[in-house]
């Protein structure tokens, strides 16, 4: 039960520290759409797709390999103490990947700068791009090394050092861009996004200092002393042979999206949108009901982010029952969740989409893409086990797929169905690749599904919950107990949520042998 406890203690704290990011994240998000437009946020966007690959050349999957090899030569104690031994080990490890990270990173840097003019000129077609190119530049190397603690911290399960970096660096990135769109908003739209990248970049600098800072105080705490030498070649050979295959599928999927998501701009001005009023569409779809649609993700994904180490012992230990039991557990707890979601979303999509960005597209792309939720929110679960099972080159094969066919589809369908075609490519790459994923992830755990107790039921119950909600919404009385339209949403989707739980309860969804493991977690906790 103490491993139990950490697991979920570790999970709850970063699911805290991960929604007071994610609120802060989105309500930003919100505030620069106000000040710099539909328009600006789709070349935003293009722009971060654009350096996305090369963050993913920065990386060079560097943060999976120090979680893994963390996670095994540092095994759980309970004191949070590291032997001499696994000291040694900990700190070549660590050595060997700042050296990694370093070299990549500053590649990934010296070919973004060389190559930002052609990226805007011929990948983006918009010049106004080229500035916020060449400062996205600076951050990579920091970028790189900051994965390097954050795959430390991870593998040593300290992981609220993980959520004080991610907090921090937020803090001063909503400080600093809040400045700066001040001071160059007026100076037009490729101004306006140089400032949202500075703010970003500076914070992402302060993340690297913030995080070394962080690990000297964990090795002057937790590490026991050590004289033996510790030289990081001796780790080098095994994190590039975890790490490099992982990179290569990496930049082949990183690549792919890129060209996916440059290609949707390039559909809508086919089927007749005039440029700014493509980057408009891209900007709402992508830069605007995406982030608010991942939003409650926040609470899950702290959760699937703690099973890459945990699997990856359970996986090194032979531990099988343990990890059906995880893997059962997980997509009960998923499905349960994002199919709540889901239902809130359906149900109140106009309500959310006029009160938080003011526009009705926003609105019915949200009612159009809550039904995907579900599957969004399973796919990283079952993503995090497989990586920690090593599988996480299936993964990337699949998501390198996914891709291909989204492109494929995007290319054909776009030019003749505009938006809402792109709408039919994102459930169809989204269901390919969660099936892909789900199928195989039964198949290495053996794990038997059921789908009346993960899904059916929590179906019911959310079409009951919603029903109920909604009539209640529409009807005077309930409108006149609130005196504005944000009171009466959040009443709405409270009243919604303990509906759905209440009905979920009476429907069975929990069996006696789940409310033992609940109370037992708690009573650990």
């Amino acid at each position: 039960m103490k491993r139990v406890k950490r697991y979920f203690l570790n999970a709850l704290l970063l699911s805290l520290a991960s929604i007071l990011m994610q609120s802060i994240s989105v309500s930003f998000n919100i505030y620069v759409s106000a000040r710099v437009g539909a328009e600006a946020m789709g070349l935003l966007t293009l722009i971060f797709t654009v350096t996305g690959f090369s963050v993913t050349l920065a990386t060079s999957g560097i943060y999976l390999a120090v979680v893994k090899m963390t996670a095994e030569a540092v095994p759980y104690e309970t004191d949070g103490r590291i032997s001499a031994e696994s000291a040694m080990r900990a700190r070549k490890i660590l050595r060997a990947a700042i050296l990694y990270s370093a070299f990549f990173g500053f590649l990934a840097a010296t070919l973004l700068f060389s190559l930002s003019r052609p990226l805007a000129q011929r990948a983006i077609q918009d010049v106004r791009a080229l500035p916020s190119l060449r400062i996205y530049a600076v951050s990579l190397p920091f970028i790189a090394v900051s994965s390097v603690f954050s795959g430390y911290f991870a593998g040593v399960r300290r992981v609220h050092k993980n959520a004080l970096s991610k907090l921090c660096e937020q803090g001063i990135k909503v400080y600093l861009t809040s400045v700066l769109l001040i001071l160059l908003v007026p100076s037009g739209i490729g101004y306006a996004c140089a400032a949202v990248v500075a703010g970003g970049v500076l914070s992402e600098i302060a993340s690297l200092i913030f995080n070394l800072a962080l690990y000297l105080h964990d090795r002057k705490k937790f590490y026991h002393p050590c004289s033996a030498p510790d030289r990081a070649a001796d780790a080098m050979k095994p994190l590039v042979s975890i790490a490099f295959p992982v990179a290569l599928s990496t930049y082949a999927r990183s690549a792919l999206l890129t060209v996916e998501h440059l290609a949707i701009p390039w559909g809508l001005r086919q089927y007749g949108a005039s440029a700014s009023a493509a980057l408009a569409s891209y900007g709402i779809l992508h830069g605007m009901v995406f982030p608010l649609l991942l939003f409650p993700s926040a609470v899950l994904s702290s959760f699937s982010g703690l099973l890459v180490p945990e699997m990856a012992e359970c996986h090194s230990l032979g531990q099988e029952k343990r990890i059906r039991y995880i893997t059962e557990r997980m997509f009960q707890v998923s499905l349960l969740f994002s199919v709540g979601v889901a239902g809130i979303f359906v149900a109140f999509s106009y309500e959310i989409g006029t009160i938080v960005y003011r526009s009705t597209e926003a609105a019915e792309h949200l009612r159009a893409l809550a039904p995907l939720i579900p599957l969004m929110y399973l796919d990283g679960a079952v993503d995090s086990i497989l990586k920690g099972m090593g599988e996480q080159l299936y993964s990337m094969k699949v998501n390198i797929t996914d891709s291909l066919v989204g492109i494929l589809m995007i290319v054909i369908l776009l030019p003749s169905t505009g938006i809402r075609g792109y709408r039919i490519v994102i459930f169809a790459c989204e269901a390919l690749n969660a099936s892909l994923s789900i199928l195989k992830l039964l198949e290495v755990t053996k794990l038997h599904a059921n789908p009346l107790k993960w899904l059916v039921k929590p179906l019911i119950a959310v079409i009951l919950a919603t029903l109920l909600s909604r009539a209640l919404v529409d009807s005077r009385l309930f409108a006149s107990c609130f005196g504005s339209q944000r009171t009466l949403l959040f009443s709405a989707i409270t009243v919604t949520s303990l509906l759905y739980l209440g009905i979920t309860l009476l429907l069975g969804s929990f069996s006696r042998e789940d409310l033992r493991w609940v109370r037992g977690i708690l009573k650990a906790s």
